[in-house]
């Protein structure tokens, strides 16, 4: 049995668009022997990926937590974060995969919102419910036969990127209304920074107060940002951002935890493990051995 999960770059079948590609969930299961992994055990992304079903109640998992999923539901992956598809005999609907090059040039005919909130996962639920009266379901159906259209060639590029920004300004609008919703203001662009320095610094500290410092604003401050933003203390986001990264190492590397807990910034391996198991209710390689 591998001793880690496959870390999936995007490679895609169409040499005509760059960075995009949209598939069914159905030809995913049907082709599973061809692929190197399963799609349904965990894998992480190297692209984003939104997954619209249009047929079955199952789930889907994303970064270890699974989401109930039926028709018109719609998933985003973001780039890093862990995946696995529950497939049953009806599961059927639609992937749009792409790259992160991809969506930075579309970034001018798209919302600001969405594109903070694509790259920021933890500002949103991953899953949302399309509305039966929102003819999304149409477009996304739309993009995936105008990418397989044989007889378009000259503006099939031009026609797939003015879909894509359509379905996700049209899907944007209908988060404003199932999540919590996050208007561009100072908070944000605080909680934003503050994410940037703990990526750069967790494994040197997990105190909140030391990020306060660092952005030269006061710990109450920074309690106050986070709770506007979501909906969390600061030091419950750190401990939630430290563990998520420590439980896609443990899954997608061969390294021990003895070994994790000193890349992390423990200094001994029995603290990384009462930490862990105080968070999660697991020892570090009991997680791993019911993840991979």
């Amino acid at each position: 049995m591998s001793k880690e999960i496959p870390n999936l770059i995007f490679e895609s079948k169409s040499s005509e668009i760059e960075g995009i590609e949209i598939i069914r969930l159905e030809d995913i299961e049907r082709r599973k022997e061809e692929f190197e992994h399963l799609p349904s055990k965990p894998h992480q992304l190297n692209f984003y990926q939104l997954a619209f079903y249009t047929s079955g109640e199952t789930e889907h998992l994303v970064d270890f937590v699974s989401h109930k999923v039926q028709n018109r539901s719609i998933v985003y992956v973001s780039k890093g974060q862990i995946n696995a598809f529950k497939f049953t005999e009806d599961t059927k609907g639609y992937l749009i995969l792409f790259t992160e090059e991809y969506f930075k040039k579309q970034l001018n005919n798209i919302p600001q919102n969405t594109a903070v909130r694509l790259l920021t996962p933890q500002l949103f639920s991953p899953k949302i419910q399309i509305p039966e009266a929102s003819n999304i379901p149409a477009y996304i159906e739309l993009i995936y036969k105008e990418f397989y259209n044989p007889s378009e060639k000259f503006n099939k590029k031009h026609i797939i990127d003015s879909l894509f920004n359509i379905i996700f300004s049209k899907v944007e609008e209908i988060k404003k209304n199932q999540t919590n919703y996050i208007q561009e203001s100072d908070k944000l662009s605080l909680f934003l920074s503050f994410q940037n320095i703990l990526k750069n610094d967790y494994t040197l500290n997990r105190n909140a107060d030391y990020y306060a410092q660092n952005l030269n604003i006061t710990y109450k401050h920074l309690n106050i940002v986070c709770k506007e933003v979501i909906n969390k203390t600061a030091k419950q986001y750190i401990d939630e951002f430290v563990i998520l990264e420590a439980k896609r190492n443990l899954v997608n590397s061969t390294i021990k935890s003895t070994e994790l807990a000193y890349l992390m910034g423990f200094e001994e391996s029995t603290n990384f493990v009462k930490y862990f198991k105080k968070h999660t209710g697991f020892t570090p390689n009991s997680f791993k051995n019911n993840n991979i």
